[in-house]
């Protein structure tokens, strides 16, 4: 096999507040030949993911930092292109946290072999992938909805509060979104199938409107944003409200420590429960979630959108986009 010319994402520096294009730079490089039991794989899409955000800065968390100088990485669909192992055959769909380059080489440890199918393999980062399994989980295992509630998702229109309120309204749900423009909220009512949706820019008193759009109170609030949305959240939450905290996108490029909600004493009077998780602590989900997704899409009671960005050299806006809502449904970058 002759060297391989290759590109990657590399982090420059910790970014301060949101990411720029000055804390990142793409490095050219060149992938060696195989060793014995090694195989050529070259990345066709990769994911940027909320998560991320955690990455870009010191310090312990659940993920590891990304090291500085070094490659970014996270998740991505590759194909096997020249292969020296028999369990890895040429033309073979895989799975890897090896995004942010083109091409890799592996001895197959760390790759998961797929059949794409009828689907698009991208979406197998997307809604068949971790967004989707998180959604799945968190929903059903900590939200628990039961028919008639009525279930409140902020970040509605993205990767997995998309997802989110479909499952919801499978589930026999009440569901109401809250989304950053108005193509977002068109989408959710015509395509997602949610009861009710707002722009959030468009109110200053997010309670008020959610008080207008969830009449008999929220049951169960499927959180990715956290702040003003939680609090608002939180004040019109029913007795015995359950409220899943997947992430807190409004904080993630703050500078300065932000005050919580200022109405917690309501978890007392209200008797309410907030759980936190990380999806892969619930690993018994992944196979009732892949077999209740594909049949949810092929009978099309979920339906999924992708925002794609072309071209490793533009991998680095994509996830700057992420963060300041340019996507609708799931960012993804084909190389």
């Amino acid at each position: 096999m002759e060297m391989v010319k290759s590109r990657e994402i590399r982090l420059k520096q910790w970014p301060k507040g949101l990411p720029a294009h000055a804390d990142f730079e793409i490095v050219n490089t060149e992938v060696g030949e195989l060793g014995e039991g090694e195989l050529l794989v070259r990345n066709v899409f990769m994911s940027v993911d909320p998560y991320m955000r955690g990455r870009l800065r010191p310090g312990k968390s659940y993920v590891a930092p990304f090291e500085l100088g070094g490659p970014l990485s996270g998740g991505a669909v590759g194909i096997v292109l020249e292969s020296l192992n028999p369990a890895f055959p040429q033309g073979t769909h895989v799975l890897s946290d090896m995004g942010f380059r083109e091409y890799f080489v592996s001895d197959g440890s760390d790759l998961e072999p797929f059949d794409p199918g009828s689907h698009r393999p991208s979406a197998y980062l997307g809604v068949l992938g971790m967004p989707g399994r998180t959604a799945y989980t968190g929903l059903l295992e900590i939200g628990k909805p039961e028919p008639g509630e009525t279930v409140y998702v902020s970040a509605a229109a993205g990767a997995v509060g998309s997802a989110v309120c479909q499952i919801a309204k499978i589930k026999g749900c009440r569901v109401v979104g809250s989304a950053g423009s108005e193509a977002k909220v068109r989408w959710l009512l015509e395509k997602a199938g949610v009861d009710g949706a707002f722009n959030y820019k468009d109110y200053r008193n997010i309670a008020r409107e959610l008080r207008r759009q969830c009449r008999d109170g929220i049951d169960v609030c499927f959180d990715s944003v956290g702040g003003d949305h939680l609090e608002a959240a939180i004040a019109n939450m029913n007795d015995f409200g359950r409220i899943v905290s997947c992430g807190m996108i409004s904080r993630y490029n703050k500078t300065e420590a932000v005050p919580g909600p200022a109405n917690l004493a309501l978890f007392i009077t209200r008797r309410l429960r907030m759980q936190g998780f990380i999806v892969s602590d619930f690993p018994q989900y992944r196979e009732p979630f892949e077999g209740d997704m594909k049949a949810w899409l092929a009978e099309g009671s979920v339906v999924y959108e992708e925002t794609v960005v072309h071209g490793i050299e533009n991998g680095i806006e994509a996830l700057i986009g992420l963060f300041s809502g340019k996507n609708l449904g799931k960012m993804i970058v084909q190389l």
